[in-house]
């Protein structure tokens, strides 16, 4: 599955510790056409390389991916 055009939702659901990005925050790298400005290059964290986009958490639309990783983001957090 490819992204979502116009979504951005992995760069604002989820808290992102090596930036120090809070959950719900846009990332420092979304571009304004939801994009992330260091997509394949080496600064660019981990956990963000490690999240491919897929039917289960992208959903419908993008208010869908924002919910689904909105729960992720609460589910993991430490003292869950």
């Amino acid at each position: 599955m490819d992204c979502r055009p116009l979504c951005g939702a992995c760069c604002i659901a989820p808290s992102i510790s090596s930036l120090g990005k809070p959950a719900g925050v846009p990332c420092v790298h979304l571009l304004a056409d939801y994009r992330c400005a260091i997509f394949g290059k080496p600064e660019r964290p981990a956990v963000c390389v490690s999240l491919r986009p897929t039917e289960d958490m992208c959903g419908g639309c993008r208010d869908d991916a924002l919910a689904y990783l909105e729960r992720l983001e609460h589910a993991t957090r430490p003292g869950s």
